[in-house]
């Protein structure tokens, strides 16, 4: 069973609004609800469009390729 009780985070503190009912040692997960998504990514995830004016090609990119007349 999970338990919710609102506080406030604030200098690297939590301040609770009211206090569990149990003082024994359990685990917690703490969820800010108003922090924009690119916060949330994991290091290594990309995002579609992330390289977008980042990357380009030669202008030459589609001309044929001298290398290969002999084998077409």
């Amino acid at each position: 069973m999970s338990l919710t009780i609102k506080g406030i985070f604030e200098n690297g503190k939590i301040v609770l609004d009211k206090l569990p009912p149990s003082n024994k040692k359990m685990p917690v997960k703490i969820i800010f609800p108003d922090i924009k998504n690119e916060i949330h990514l994991k290091k290594n995830e990309r995002r579609f469009g992330s390289l977008k004016g980042k990357i380009s090609a030669p202008d030459n990119f589609n001309d044929e390729l001298d290398l290969l007349n002999d084998y077409m």
